[in-house]
């Protein structure tokens, strides 16, 4: 009994003893002075997303609080999340909208608690971020993705005139759109065809405009369809994004086109964002070029104007950023890729 009260006196002599001296370890980082930043995202699991996230995490690391939320492609639940995010009181709020045409209700949300909203990637109507003194939009110019989807149909078919499978003198192409109503999607189904015939290329659209909501699984479906119905016919696959364009890619594997090997049949497949995946399947001689989006800049642009605002100064102060014609949206640039 005695050796167990002495046990307990000592440990509570070293308790006080550490209490006394903090512990003898570090004391936790002190980021009660850091601004928070709430950041809205309309769906984790999109690739090209990941990559911007990913880099506006690291640009924020040590410069601010993060709150991350996944919308999971529901703009009620964004809805919801943004409530959250003011409640909380966030310094600043950095949105991807789910659906852009929803904007203007974040907008008034975020004006009546007075939090400064950067949006990004899905482009608002410019009216609703110029309807806000502290809104600006940063992202990218959704029509030069797609003109540089027909400058590479331009460059891929001149070097390729095998390409043209029934030598008619046109590309027969398919198309897939991320989504019906993206004004992005819609810039980029528009001006890549637009462009390759400026450029000279006649075009012909096999089947209707593929929607498949950025999606690989859902593009590969649907191209397996087409390829059902239009084997043999289809010299060319477009795709708003590198997502689709993979999933092509694997329902041409499927019946032995695009596998790399020497010989096997081949169907140019563009895409866009530059995505690991893309990369790789344009080295391994499976898809043939895709465009640059590059979300490390995205996500350092967001991280750097995010800072600003939340600190009360201009949005653009010490950066190389400048705003469009608009005055309110910074955008970054594309850049062809063929590996």
């Amino acid at each position: 009994m005695k050796k167990k009260i002495l046990a307990m006196l000592m440990a509570s002599v070293m308790v006080l003893g550490a209490t006394a001296c903090g512990g003898g370890s570090e004391p936790a980082a002190d980021t009660a002075d850091l601004p928070t930043v709430g950041v809205l995202i309309y769906k984790y699991d999109d690739t090209y997303i990941s990559t911007v996230r990913n880099a506006l995490e690291a640009a924020l690391e040590g410069k601010a609080e993060v709150i991350m939320q996944d919308g999971k492609g529901d703009q009620a639940t964004q809805n919801d999340q943004l409530d959250v995010m003011i409640e909380k009181g966030v310094d600043v709020l950095a949105v991807n909208m789910v659906d852009a045409k929803a904007a203007a209700g974040v907008v008034d949300k975020a004006k009546e608690a007075g939090i400064p909203t950067v949006f990004f990637n899905r482009e608002p109507d410019t009216e609703v971020i110029q309807s806000y003194e502290k809104a600006v939009f940063i992202g990218t110019n959704a029509a030069d993705a797609g003109k540089m989807q027909g400058d590479l149909v331009k460059k891929i078919f001149d070097a390729n005139p095998a390409y043209d499978l029934n030598g008619d003198g046109k590309v027969q192409y398919v198309m897939f759109q991320g989504e019906p109503d993206n004004p992005e999607a819609i810039a980029r189904t528009q001006y890549s065809v637009e462009q390759a015939e400026v450029n000279g290329v006649v075009m012909e659209q096999i089947g209707e405009t593929q929607v498949c909501n950025w999606d690989t699984e859902m593009a590969q479906k649907a191209m397996e369809a087409m390829l059902a119905a239009n084997e043999g016919k289809i010299e060319l696959v477009l795709a708003n994004n590198d997502g689709m364009a993979i999933g092509c890619v694997a329902a041409l594997s499927n019946i032995g086109y695009n596998t790399g090997a020497e010989g096997a049949g081949f169907i140019p497949v563009i895409g866009v964002d530059a995505t690991d995946a893309a990369k790789d399947a344009i080295a391994n001689g499976t898809m043939s070029a895709t465009v640059l989006q590059d979300g490390q800049a995205m996500g350092n642009a967001i991280a750097a104007v995010c800072v600003n605002m939340a600190a009360g100064s201009e949005a653009l102060a010490d950066t190389e950023y400048v705003f469009d014609e608009t005055g309110v949206c910074v955008r970054i640039p594309y850049a062809p890729y063929e590996g």
